[in-house]
């Protein structure tokens, strides 16, 4: 799935099938779902799940917390836009 495919699926009632746990949490924030996104990751052990754990914690705006999780994927802290972080793990995760 491209990156323009999975951003036009936002205006569905669910994310794409077959899309890992880490994907489905950045479709459901995408979408305005922040609470649903953070189910998806909630209890993804991956790297990828740890990203948007802490992308959503910085969102949230608890720094410490996003700290963590930025550091469980071996990804160092965000210091840009949340709308570019986004685009950008969403790019890196469906590999475009």
């Amino acid at each position: 799935m491209s990156f323009a495919e999975f951003a036009a699926s936002l205006t569905a009632a669910q994310p794409p099938v077959g899309v890992t746990p880490a994907l489905a949490g950045l479709w459901h924030d995408g979408a305005g779902y922040w609470d649903g996104a953070h189910r998806c990751v909630q209890d993804d052990s991956s790297a990828e799940g740890a990203w948007v754990h802490a992308y959503l914690h910085r969102k949230e705006g608890d720094a410490g917390n996003a700290a963590y999780w930025y550091a469980r994927a071996r990804k160092p802290v965000a210091d840009g836009t949340l709308d570019d972080e986004w685009q950008a793990i969403a790019q890196t995760l469906l590999g475009a």
